[in-house]
């Protein structure tokens, strides 16, 4: 009985594969396996296979071996080195071959074509360079098409070899049994009718193709070393991800004679919690927290970001930056499998052995495409002796249909696309989970922008402070600071959002510049107090404000008598004043009101969705700090770029609908949806989607994981949380989200580079097939053609290389 829902993942490398159909043929004889669903992409040289759990990935080895092909499970990172090197002796072995058939075709091509160099017996001359070049330089062909004829298949190598092999045994007969062999033998080169010339051989016995087998192998060899170098440079990107990462690493561990000592080992032997030292230059060596030290981190190699950002002790970092400042003290959090880097490898991995619905067609086409070829030879060579044609002519013809279909380019159309577009993304910080997710994005017309998080930093920052009349020297005795910001109420500004290390260093810096006029006499007094008091509790609120009295006034005094008031604030002794600083039901219950002035300037802040916190110390009413999430500085040109791309914003919070409507307003969205419980997200998209919109989701949280999923394209902010994360089809690594943008814009750019493969490539066979069949073709000129189709579509999935982010110099 097949499983309905496979348990185990296998992923096996695959060589031997030529062409498109030779995946089709494996994919097919996999999936006859009970219980496995089998996925073989050509381009990647990989298998990936769903099989119920315990299913013996040796059976899977053995069903490949059966088909002709070889099979091996991924080698072990340690042992990296030698498939790569594999890879290279594959590219040097069709380099030197390709090289020995061009000395070797040139001579002969030009003998033919050119009767002025016909000396005498010019014919054996040209069997003697030719057959090297047919026998080995032709030997991948002929090895290939002999191992598919013993399965009983035939691939786009059995078309080579029956051309290349019927053009030279043609040849041989002539030579031997016929007039070509005679001193003296001359014969012009005819040009296809296609090209201005005849169609009109002269008597078989007397023509040799010699031309046609040495130039037809020549221009294959030319297509396959360029498709393979091709391949390479397109897998570059994934490659290049898995080898940035730190070798080694000076762990701290215990010395024999007490303390610790710096030992250096590799980076398989650290351990989480272990701590290590990152000097000036060095790569960190994987995902962790700083403990001592504070410097500047490249971390464009993950990003995409070039401008090195500040970390701090308590800032997280990430493995495989580059420390470009001063000596950091740095504990691992996850190593190996489990860091940033090695998850995104995961996902590229994954996108590029994944299948869109357009390739499945391709493979489909590919997989009964040879054999009905074959007839087409046979009914081509057939029609033109009936007709009375000469036997040359109906050969030449048959070769020329033979060589002209194989269907390299339709297999290639849509892996090298993938291929160079998700390594591309990589580069900029868009990790694609799969090829279905290209077409998903031509489609959208709608993004949902979670707000905290998303649109907004997800982290309270102080934004305002306003003193009590009579304790303010600054005119009105109010001093605003930056932007009217809302914020998301206490329970939800509760679910801090992870902050990479950048990000962690731009809020601090954003906080500073939000507080001006800080020589403001009595402002620095009440936020030195409260400060004090709030750096005790562990409330995202208490800790905004705590952060900004300690910048803006320096180390904090210490508190006595603390004491937590559950939803309404806290008090405490601060340098001999009792202190209280929370909500106005914790000032009533101490018998205290607000003056007018502060009662006004509260209304005003909570009518603006923001956080009021009330500050009172011996027995007076002090000052008001009003706490807000902040907009993040470039989520209004993400809307902007948004726009651009077709789409309508729909900002979607919990919040209340005039703090939702403050930062709608500030980033230019119109249509807002507040106040929406985490569980009824999930009723947004789906409204939105009963509409007849399809909808793009960006989120960060662990509440907008079921709206990721339920989204036609869901995209989660690489700072969020890992079930958002797993819940989307693009992840955004850097945070920002212009690369929500940028990830549309790679998609649909990928996905259209994807249908002009395979525009080419059908309309190359279509149109190739009947001008050859009808001898308007030579052989050739039909291998060289053959050829440039499949490099013209690497070629094209190459420039994919060049997408450039809008958003700053990413390279």
């Amino acid at each position: 009985m097949v499983p309905s829902a496979p348990a185990a993942r296998v992923e096996l490398e695959i060589g031997g594969m030529t062409c498109a159909s030779c995946a089709a043929r494996i994919e097919k004889r996999l999936n006859r396996l009970d219980g496995v669903e089998a996925s073989v992409n050509y381009a990647t040289e990989k298998a990936v296979v769903n099989a119920p759990e315990g299913f013996d990935p040796q059976t899977l080895i053995d069903e490949v071996v059966k088909t002709g092909y070889t099979a091996a499970l991924p080698q072990p990172p340690a042992a990296e080195a030698e498939p790569a090197a594999a890879h290279d002796s594959e590219l040097t072995g069709l380099r030197q071959r390709l090289i020995g058939s061009i000395v070797l075709s040139v001579p002969v091509i030009l003998l033919a074509m050119i009767p002025a160099l016909q000396f005498t017996y010019w014919q054996w001359a040209s069997l003697a360079l030719a057959a090297p070049v047919v026998v080995w330089g032709a030997w991948p062909f002929h090895r290939a098409a002999w191992v598919n004829l013993r399965h009983g298949a035939a691939t786009m190598d059995t078309l080579i070899s029956l051309g290349v092999s019927a053009a030279f045994l043609w040849s041989l007969y002539a030579l031997f049994l016929g007039t070509a062999g005679m001193p003296g033998m001359t014969h012009g080169y005819e040009w296809p009718v296609l090209l201005g010339g005849t169609a009109q051989p002269g008597d078989g016995a007397g023509a040799i193709y010699l031309e046609v087998a040495a130039g037809v192998t020549t221009f294959v060899l030319a297509g396959r070393y360029f498709e393979v170098r091709a391949k390479r440079r397109a897998g570059a990107a994934l490659r290049a991800l898995l080898e940035i990462g730190a070798k080694d690493v000076a762990v701290l561990r215990p010395a024999p004679g007490g303390g610790v000592a710096e030992t250096r080992v590799a980076i398989t032997d650290l351990r989480v919690g272990e701590e290590f030292v990152v000097r000036p230059g060095e790569k960190i060596a994987t995902d962790g927290v700083v403990v001592s030290g504070t410097s500047a981190v490249d971390a464009s190699m993950i990003t995409g970001e070039s401008v090195p950002v500040e970390v701090a002790p308590g800032d997280a970092v990430v493995g495989a930056t580059v420390n470009a400042g001063g000596r950091l003290v740095v504990r691992a959090t996850r190593v190996g499998d489990d860091t940033q880097l090695a998850q995104m490898a995961r996902l590229v991995e994954e996108a590029q052995s994944g299948k869109a619905k357009v390739q499945r067609l391709a493979d489909r086409i590919s997989g009964i495409f040879v054999p009905i070829v074959l007839v087409i030879a046979l009914g081509t060579l057939a029609a033109w002796l009936l007709a009375g044609a000469s036997a040359p002519l109906a050969f030449t013809a048959a070769v020329a249909v033979l060589i002209i279909a194989c269907p390299c380019a339709l297999g290639l159309a849509t892996p090298t696309a993938l291929l160079v577009g998700t390594g591309r993304g990589a580069q900029l910080g868009i990790l694609i989970k799969g090829p279905e997710v290209l077409e998903s994005t031509r489609a959208v017309d709608t993004v949902v922008l979670d707000k905290t998080g998303t649109v907004t930093t997800g982290r309270m920052a102080l934004v305002e402070v306003v003193l009590a009349s009579g304790h303010d020297a600054a005119p009105g005795g109010e001093i605003v600071a930056g932007r009217s910001i809302g914020s998301e109420s206490a329970a939800a500004g509760a679910n801090l959002r992870r902050a990479d290390a950048g990000e962690a260093a731009d809020l601090r810096r954003a906080e500073v510049a939000q507080i001006p006029d800080a020589a403001a006499p009595g402002r620095t007094e009440l936020l030195r107090v409260a400060g004090a008091l709030e750096h005790a509790s562990e409330h995202p609120i208490a800790q905004a404000i705590a952060r900004a009295a300690a910048t803006e006034t320096g180390p904090l005094p210490d508190v006595e008598s603390f004491q937590n008031v559950p939803g309404k604030g806290v008090s405490g002794v601060v340098e001999g004043h009792a202190v209280l600083v929370g909500r106005e039901a914790l000032l009533a219950d101490w018998a205290l009101t607000l003056p007018s002035s502060l009662a006004d300037a509260k209304a005003r802040a909570e009518a603006s969705g923001r956080t009021a916190v009330l500050v009172a110390w011996d027995g007076e009413v002090r000052g008001l700090l009003v706490v807000a999430d902040q907009v993040k500085p470039t989520s209004r040109q993400a809307v902007t770029q948004l726009r651009a791309l077709g789409l309508e914003p729909v900002l979607l919070t919990g919040d209340n609908a005039a703090a939702a409507r403050a930062i709608a307003d500030e980033v230019d969205i119109e249509r807002v949806t507040a106040e929406v419980l985490p569980q009824d997200k999930v009723a947004v998209i789906t409204a939105l989607q009963a509409e007849g919109r399809v909808v793009a989701m960006v989120g960060d949280g662990v509440n907008d994981a079921a709206a990721l999923a339920q989204a036609d394209l869901g995209l989660a902010m690489g700072t969020g949380t890992d079930a958002a994360i797993e819940a989307s089809d693009i992840t955004l690594v850097r945070g920002d989200l212009r690369s929500a943008a940028d990830a549309i814009r790679l998609s649909r750019t990928t996905f259209r580079t994807i249908r002009v493969n395979l525009f080419w490539a059908f309309a190359y066979n279509v149109a190739a097939i009947p001008l050859a069949a009808l001898g308007l073709l030579s052989p050739m000129i039909a291998g060289a053609a053959m050829a440039l189709s499949s490099v013209f579509v690497v070629g094209n999935s190459l420039r994919l290389r060049r997408f450039r982010s809008h958003n700053g110099p990413a390279t």
